[in-house]
């Protein structure tokens, strides 16, 4: 453990960017390796994945617009009085030509989309990650709670049978046996409702992640964060999915608004015709234009579009804001975390210096049950503080690296699936 501690806090020492390289892949958590199958076998990530791909399929049409080659078709039959019927028949092929640099504008759009949706997928990883992260510690946590709650088990049967034996010698009396039978039987419940806990967290692990190996591993000791909540914020928000997100969400916004706005000046049609009539007698051969008038219609398109841009840019600010929340909240209970830690644990460490005393008295007969009882219920609320403490600890260092891209690998970023 305090080797571990060692080396935390030496890969700590240059901040975010030195924990990124050194620390992806801590030892009370799962194998990066297993984690990045389990990321991409998770079901929203896997509908991240898929429309990822229909993504690239908007953003082709995107770039091949919706203008295609029309062909027309006619048939006639033209009656002269002097000549009979003729027979007649035309032929126009015909397709919108985009003007105004319009295409410039939906490659543009095009690169916006596939961007926003590999972002998508970034996010989607990342949020499984963190999901990921706390039910393991959640779980881990649920083992560490029942294993202390048998380890007082322990002790409490312990004292029923030394109660027991004073009251054969006549040194204690059946109310105090009574007493320490019903204490056997509380930490008992305590030790059910804790393999109950334990099971659900361990549930929670296996629906969400099936084929993840629930392998105990010790709590690591918290070490200080080195580094300042400016270093780690500017990390998180260069790699920030969900900022990328909002920031490609305002790129495609302007790209629908510079293609509104340029659709004011309507896109002609250009076509080439033949036709055969007078008795094949004529044959004819052009080419049409037409132009469409644009309107109200497409001048509130384009207005509604410019909106939709500041909707876009609000948004973008209101993630950012709420990112840089969230580095702060989490970077103050890493650094918070871990002296609170080390006050649980000292708390603890005399707790259990009391209990060994106050045990010891109690069994040489120097000290009554009831004192017993009181130092060992102190001596667990102790005990299940410091973990509780410990795991805090872990939990918001843990989301600070994987906010920062410091924290395993998982298996893509953005629309990249091997980062």
């Amino acid at each position: 453990m305090k080797a571990l501690a060692v080396i935390l806090g030496a890969a700590l020492s240059l901040g975010p960017h030195a924990a990124a390289a050194e620390l992806l892949d801590p030892p009370d958590l799962p194998p990066a390796q297993q984690v990045a199958a389990m990321i991409e076998q998770d079901p929203s990530v896997a509908q991240a994945r898929a429309a990822l791909q229909a993504a690239e399929h908007t953003a082709a049409m995107a770039r091949a617009s919706p203008n295609e080659w029309t062909a027309k078709l006619h048939a006639q039959k033209r009656r002269y009085d002097a000549a009979g019927t003729s027979n007649e028949w035309g032929v126009q092929l015909e397709r919108p030509v985009r003007i105004g640099g319009k295409a410039a504008i939906d490659a543009q759009l095009a690169g916006a989309i596939l961007r926003q949706a590999g972002a998508k997928l970034g996010e989607a990883r990342h949020e499984a990650s963190r999901a990921l992260l706390d039910g393991w510690l959640d779980w881990l946590a649920a083992v560490r709670a029942r294993e202390l709650v048998a380890e007082q088990l322990a002790f409490v049967q312990a004292n029923e049978k030394t109660v027991d034996t004073r009251r054969r010698a006549g040194d204690a009396s059946t109310l105090e046996l009574g007493v320490a039978k019903g204490d056997v039987a509380e930490v008992q419940r305590q030790v059910s409702h804790a393999s109950v806990q334990e099971d659900k967290a361990a549930s929670r692990l296996r629906l969400r992640f099936p084929g993840l190996s629930l392998a105990m591993r010790p709590l690591s000791i918290p070490a200080e964060l080195e580094g300042g909540e400016a270093q780690w914020l500017d990390k998180v928000l260069e790699v920030s999915e969900s900022l990328q997100v909002a920031q490609e969400e305002l790129k495609r916004a302007e790209s629908v608004a510079a293609r509104a706005s340029a659709e004011r000046v309507p896109d002609p049609t250009v076509g080439v015709f033949t036709a055969s009539e007078a008795f094949r007698g004529e044959r004819i051969v052009g080419v049409s234009i037409s132009i469409p008038l644009g309107g109200t219609y497409r001048r509130e398109r384009a207005a509604e579009a410019l909106a939709h841009v500041e909707v876009a840019r609000a948004a973008l600010e209101a993630e950012r804001r709420a990112l840089q929340l969230r580095v702060a909240e989490t970077y103050s209970e890493a650094v918070s975390g871990v002296q609170r830690w080390r006050q649980a644990q000292a708390f603890a460490s005399a707790a259990g210096e009391t209990a060994r005393l106050t045990q010891r008295a109690f069994t040489l007969g120097e000290s009554d049950l009831q004192a017993v009882l009181v130092v060992r219920k102190q001596l667990q609320e102790a005990r299940v503080a410091a973990e509780a403490a410990r795991v805090d600890a872990l939990r918001a260092r843990y989301r600070l690296w994987l906010d920062a891209d410091s924290l395993w690998v998982r298996g893509g970023h953005g629309g990249d699936p091997q980062r």
